[in-house]
């Protein structure tokens, strides 16, 4: 019976393993058929990137700047609501990039 199930293991990684080969392969086809995209693409994804990045941590800064100066304190309201911009922004690129490359 053992062996029975080494069998169908194996089987299970063979088939695994031959669909993950199978994806790269109609990934990297894909790629191929589409080269126009290269470099625009590229630069594409950079902008927006950055923009998902910055425009975060722009209105994190404006609203840190805002409690600074209706609730002066010891704490810099500033700094750390642009530290969450920050990490927002990281998440949301994270996010954008993510969904891109399930597409190819």
């Amino acid at each position: 019976m053992n062996e029975r199930r080494r069998g169908q293991a194996r089987t299970r990684e063979k088939k695994d393993f031959f669909g993950e080969v199978e994806k790269k392969e109609a990934r990297k086809l894909k790629s191929r058929r589409e080269k126009e995209r290269g470099i625009w693409f590229g630069l594409g994804m950079l902008g927006l990137v950055g923009w998902s990045v910055m425009i975060p941590t722009l209105i994190g800064t404006a609203v840190g700047i805002w409690i600074d100066t209706r609730w002066p304190g010891r704490i810099s309201w500033t700094l750390i609501c642009m530290l969450i911009g920050v990490i927002l922004g990281c998440l949301n690129a994270w996010f954008w990039i993510k969904r891109e490359s399930k597409r190819d």
